[in-house]
């Protein structure tokens, strides 16, 4: 089994892997996932969609230390995500600032930057408590994995590196290239399914936010993204 950290778009979500389609939810967003967190910021400070690759570029000439910034559910129990006061702190910051339109280059590089940093602090505090309770449920982990649209973000990557290091375990993580929606990931996963015997017939019903692990409890306070 491995720890994986689906962050994407629709999903924030940190799940034991068994095997093929055996998956146990850990933790998950109780509101927005990142990527949801990533696009919206960029569009408060008129960057454009999507919005991850645009925050990481602004945020390599930023100063992550500018700007006080949240660190949603950063130390608590358990390892369940939240976004949203993070990305109000955000509106607030450029409101302060005389709103969008007077934002100087300085300003959208710092508030990105700071953004990342904030971002990273979360998601690498709450992996590490997940690994905690992996450890407890299933063993030691074969590796941390990380996937999902926001998986290419490379200071992501290089914190959840650091943790994985600590832990004498290897990140492992898609080419960035990859990362997001792509034909070649939904081939994969038709392939190893296939290899296992798992087909299904074209009776089911398409549902937009199909749950990995379907007997999860809904996340006190989450909605349908949970």
């Amino acid at each position: 089994p491995y720890l994986l950290l689906l962050v994407s778009g629709g999903h924030c979500q940190l799940l034991a892997v068994e095997g093929v389609g055996a998956y146990t939810r850990l933790g998950t967003t109780v509101d927005d996932a990142l990527g949801e967190a990533f696009d919206k910021t960029a569009k408060m400070l008129g960057l454009g969609y999507p919005g991850g690759p645009a925050v990481e570029e602004r945020a390599l000439r930023g100063d992550p230390k500018r700007f006080d910034l949240p660190r949603p559910m950063k130390g608590r129990a358990g390892c369940h995500f939240s976004f949203s006061g993070l990305k109000t702190a955000i509106r607030h910051k450029i409101e302060g600032l005389g709103g969008r339109d007077e934002l100087t280059d300085r300003d959208i590089n710092d508030i990105c930057a700071g953004f990342q940093m904030a971002a990273g602090d979360v998601i690498y505090d709450r992996a590490a408590h997940a690994l905690e309770m992996f450890n407890v449920d299933f063993g030691p982990p074969t590796a941390l994995v990380i996937a999902g649209g926001v998986a290419a973000n490379q200071s992501l990557r290089d914190r959840l590196a650091t943790l994985a290091d600590a832990n004498g375990l290897v990140l492992i993580a898609p080419p960035p290239e990859l990362c997001t929606d792509n034909g070649a990931m939904i081939a994969w996963a038709g392939i190893e399914r296939l290899r296992l015997g798992m087909t299904d017939d074209l009776k089911f019903a398409p549902r937009p936010r199909w749950p990995l692990d379907a007997d999860a409890p809904p996340a006190i306070g989450a909605g349908v993204k949970a």
